[in-house]
Parts: structure tokens; C-alpha cells; sequence
């Protein structure tokens, strides 16, 4: 190699070709590098409008039993007097988030606090593995003692350890629930209220707990649990008017059990209700968010060979402006 490059000295020759292969090295170092992207910009969280209503729709037939298993077009879908198509149809056994709301005042003293945990270890038995539990007990005040969790036994060992005492907020347990259940993480949400349904000490007012139950797209199912002789009393039957009232808009139903079987009964019903529901979604055609009230009618055809089926869903919602953030 000296004698190519003209040169005699070792050293010199040693320095040079060591300089030669460091700028051959680096050159190909630069040759392989990946060319940098550019960072786009944050400029926060993408607002998507959509004016998508999903109504939960539950079919019997004359038996009371479950239907499940229809199609789409078994389905009829008529807002503000207005056929609608429906643009998203389930009926998978899906799960569910769902605000337990257990009466702890004095007025569930005795056996029926006991009776009305026992028939809630049915439901939690019957219910989706993956059902997300809130836990709010209340007497003279709501308080949230499960925020969110997918442990059934925790929220019956929880149950446990309160006693019945002092008077009764309802309705501020409700409207508690409603908030908290809106939050959930799975798209189908309900409440399970177990009270006597009488109230005495609630902030809230029986309006604002019906009218936040319309603004949302929650069900609501009650278990009425009354003594022998609260259903004949003025207070039984407005807590009764209540239960019946708070579940029949939103499209769940209301039980009052006046026996031990009948009460596991009601629970494991509701329970197998949840499992056997139907998800159906529409844009409806002439939608404008002016906050009216929008009335909603769901009709099922009968398939040939069925009995006659009937279904239950919300009665409406409001026409307000909604928005998801993607």
C-alpha cells in the first residue's frame, strides 16, 4: 500500500488508512439512518357530533318469558310519530354497568334488610361475569361504597358490615346512582334500587331524579321490600307510586315480593332480563337539539310459530346536543 500511494513512512502510512476508514464508516452510519418524521401537533382531543339514539328494548312473550334471538327487521323503531331505520341492531349477551342502590335506613330494620341481601346474592349469581358493580347504601344521606369494581362478593361482604338505622334519602341514592352508573365503561346501564320506596330526607326532589332518569340512557329496576302492612299506608303507597313510576319510563320494571321465593324470584328475573336485551341505535331524521321532549315507541312483530310478544323500552329523551370525544 506504500508503494501505491507514494509512500515510504509506516507510521504516515498507518495514520492514513486508519483516517480512510473512519470516513468510510461514518458515511455508511449516515447512509442507514432513518430520516426523522415530523411531530404533528396536539391540538387535543377530536370532537365527533352524533345524534345517535340507542334505546334498550326488552321482548316477552304471553308467558313472561324472554324472547330472544329476533332480527333486525322483527324491529320498529317510530320517533316524534316517525318511522326511523335502524342503524345498529345487538342482542348479545353482553355486560352491563350497574348502580346497586340498597335502602339502609330504619325502615329496612328486622328481617327485611336480612331477606333483601340473601335474594341480592342470587342476582349477583345470575348476572354477566363481567358486570361492573357501583354500590351505594343509604339512610339520612347516599354514600358510594363501591365506586367501580367487577367483584360481586365484594359488594355482598361490604352489605354486611351496615346496619339499618336513621331516616331515608331516596331519591338522593338515585339520582347518585344515575350519575355514577352514566360513567361506566360498558354501553348498557342500569340501576337496581331495593328500598320500600319511601323518602324523608332527600336534597333532591322527585322531578329532578324522574327528569335526570329521562335525560339518560339508563333502566331502572326496583324491588319493593315492604312489610305486611306497608302497602295499605299512605307513605307505602307513594313510595310504591315512585318505584313504579322511575322504572316504567325508563323501560325496567318494579317488583314488590311479599315472600322469601318470590323475592329470589324478582331478583333472578331482573338478572336474566339484563342478559337477554336488545341494543338498537337510529339517527332520527328530523333531529334538532332544543332540548323537547322527543317520544319513543318501540313495536315487535311476532315470527310465525311465536306467541303473541310484547316489548318495553324508554318512553322518549330529551333533544339535546351530544358529543363523543375519540
Amino acid at each position: 500500500m506504500r508503494k501505491l500511494l507514494g509512500i515510504e513512512h509506516p507510521r504516515f502510512a498507518i495514520l492514513l488508512a486508519y483516517l480512510f476508514l473512519v470516513a468510510f464508516s461514518a458515511g455508511t452510519v449516515s447512509a442507514q439512518a432513518p430520516t426523522p418524521r415530523p411531530t404533528p401537533p396536539d391540538n387535543g382531543p377530536i370532537k365527533v357530533k352524533t345524534d345517535l339514539v340507542t334505546v334498550t328494548a326488552t321482548v316477552t312473550d304471553v308467558y313472561n318469558r324472554y324472547i330472544s334471538g329476533l332480527k333486525k327487521d322483527a324491529f320498529t323503531i317510530i320517533d316524534n310519530d316517525e318511522k326511523q331505520e335502524i342503524t345498529f341492531f345487538s342482542d348479545s349477551d353482553s355486560p352491563v354497568s350497574l348502580s346497586i342502590i340498597f335502602d339502609v335506613s330504619g325502615s329496612m330494620s328486622g328481617d327485611k334488610i336480612m331477606k333483601a341481601r340473601h335474594a341480592l346474592s342470587r342476582f349477583i349469581a345470575t348476572s354477566h361475569p363481567m358486570d361492573e358493580y357501583f354500590l351505594i347504601a343509604f339512610n339520612n344521606k347516599a354514600q358510594l361504597l363501591i365506586d367501580r369494581s367487577r367483584d360481586g362478593e365484594a359488594v355482598l361482604r361490604k352489605l354486611t358490615l351496615v346496619e339499618p338505622k336513621k331516616d331515608t334519602a331516596l331519591y338522593d341514592a338515585v339520582y347518585l346512582g344515575v350519575e355514577k352508573v352514566m360513567r361506566g365503561s360498558h354501553q348498557k346501564k342500569a340501576v337496581l334500587i331495593i328500598s320500600d320506596g319511601q323518602d324523608n330526607a332527600s336534597r333532591y326532589k322527585f322531578g329532578e331524579v324522574r327528569r335526570l332518569l329521562k335525560e339518560s340512557d339508563v333502566v331502572a329496576y326496583s324491588i319493593g321490600i315492604q312489610g305486611r302492612n306497608d302497602a295499605a299506608t299512605e307513605v307505602g303507597l307513594q313510595g310504591q307510586a315512585f318505584l313504579d313510576e322511575i322504572s316504567n319510563i325508563t323501560g325496567g320494571r318494579a317488583f314488590y315480593p311479599e315472600s322469601d321465593v318470590e323475592m329470589d324470584d324478582a331478583f333472578e328475573r331482573i338478572a336474566l332480563e339484563l342478559r337477554h336485551q336488545y341494543s338498537i341505535g337510529y339517527t332520527p331524521k328530523d333531529f334538532e337539539p332544543n332540548g323537547k321532549w322527543r317520544k319513543v315507541k318501540v313495536k315487535v312483530k311476532r315470527p310465525r310459530g311465536l306467541p303473541r310478544l310484547s316489548v318495553r323500552a324508554r318512553e322518549g329523551y330529551f333533544a339535546s346536543p351530544s358529543s363523543d370525544y375519540r
